[in-house]
């Protein structure tokens, strides 16, 4: 069972809440700010918003210039940053446990107080300008974003993450203000610290730099627009390679079929001795990398595919890796296929467990989504106690063609044959 001696939650009267995961016998501590909202919260005029305003938090704050931030963190050891995706945006710092006070400090002073001066606003939409165009240059990127659109269309998790330039280039202060407000509330963040420190330091902290300037109000939820378009979309590029990626549709991230999913990607594209990675590339030499991975939400999930080809094997590998579900759709795989994945999955959650900042955002998203602390060991154990029969149901949840949706970025003058 879980060791509760060593993992703490509190919530707040402004609906702030605190998890903490403690790991005596480290040096250091991860801490991160954890808000519920990303691209699949944001309306069509907003995309982009949520990944913008995370560059500006870092452009100064009422006490602090940019570079005081970096200064600050630099001098005391610690290292800063964050991430946006399509449902969190994530603000932490990773520091040596006697510096925790101070990072934590700096971290709150950004997320609380920043005041997005106009020079630097104007430089940050430059910046990323310049980041949505790399991704155009980037096309094994570009195909996923690809991919996401012909799943979802121009809704929900099919926004990219960066957004549009035209969007990009309207954002104001007052748009970031406003966005704020709306989803910036406490009842929408999470705290969550993991590593070597007191519950009672870290709880100080949180009451200190945070808590003491929330002020609670009212807090709706958006609803995100989400549909299933089911497209196949296909981009000309003047590349060597063809980048081919491939969406069926798979579980929720709560489903009680989870587990058993991932071993089915497991043993499809998960590793060096999955199926994908074995026909495709090791036997038939059609690609150079091959891989599967789940997309896994809150409303529904995705099982994806991708592989990098030569345009002439385009059809050829596509028609392999049908030819590969199919098998696992009607034989199933091995016993020594199921235990392999099994090793895997686990293994991964297990090594997960040694990470202060793998940590600090597992705790955190399971009490975002769920309201509750992540059972590690529970998790363990069900991994433990699955079967190939219940790898059986799973598929039933999986690889249905009917919801398939396909993207391919490259030389290429038609589209595939599904």
């Amino acid at each position: 069972m879980q060791n509760l001696e060593l993992t703490f939650r509190k919530e707040y009267k402004s609906g702030l809440r605190f998890v903490l995961k403690r790991i005596p016998g480290l040096l250091s501590v991860s801490m991160g700010i954890i808000v519920g909202t990303g691209s699949s919260f944001e309306s069509a005029e907003e995309n982009g918003i949520s990944h913008f305003l995370e560059h500006m938090m870092f452009k100064g704050t009422e006490k602090r210039t940019a570079f005081d931030i970096s200064k600050d963190m630099d001098t005391i050891g610690a290292q800063v940053n964050a991430f946006t995706s399509k449902d969190i945006t994530c603000y932490y710092a990773k520091a040596p446990s006697e510096s925790a006070g101070q990072a934590f400090e700096i971290l709150a002073d950004l997320f609380l107080h920043s005041n997005f001066p106009m020079e630097e606003m104007d430089r940050e939409k430059s910046v990323v300008l310049e980041e949505i165009a790399m991704t155009e240059d980037t096309p094994d990127e570009l195909c996923m974003d690809i991919l996401a659109e012909a799943y979802f269309g121009n809704t929900g998790y099919g926004k990219t993450i960066l957004g549009t330039s035209d969007n990009v280039k309207r954002f104001t202060q007052k748009a970031l203000l406003k966005y704020i407000r709306d989803r910036y509330n406490p009842k929408n963040i999470v705290v969550s610290i993991a590593g070597n420190i007191e519950f009672k330091e870290a709880e100080e902290l949180v009451e200190q730099y945070l808590e003491s300037v929330f002020v609670a109000y009212p807090f709706q939820d958006r609803q995100k627009d989400i549909q299933f378009t089911k497209r196949h979309l296909y981009k000309f590029k003047d590349i060597e390679q063809v980048h081919l990626a491939l969406a069926y549709p798979s579980v929720a991230r709560e489903d009680a079929r989870m587990e058993a999913t991932m071993i089915l990607n497991s043993v499809l594209g998960g590793g060096m001795s999955s199926r994908l990675f074995q026909k495709v590339r090791e036997e038939m030499g059609l690609a150079y990398t091959v891989y599967s991975y789940l997309s896994n939400f809150t409303e529904g999930g995705q099982l994806n595919i991708y592989a990098g080809v030569n345009a002439k094997n385009l059809q050829r590998a596509t028609d392999v890796i049908f030819a590969i579900i199919a098998d696992i759709q009607q034989n199933l795989f091995t016993e020594e296929e199921f235990l392999r994945g099994k090793a895997q999955i686990k293994s991964n959650i297990i090594l997960g467990q040694e990470n202060t900042a793998t940590q600090m955002i597992q705790y955190g998203k399971h009490m975002l989504y769920n309201d509750a602390l992540l059972d590690i060991e529970k998790r363990i154990d069900k991994i433990d106690n699955l079967t190939l029969e219940d790898c059986r149901a799973a598929m039933q949840a999986n690889f249905d063609k009917a919801y398939l949706a396909t993207a391919v970025v490259g030389k290429i003058e038609k589209g595939l044959t599904l």
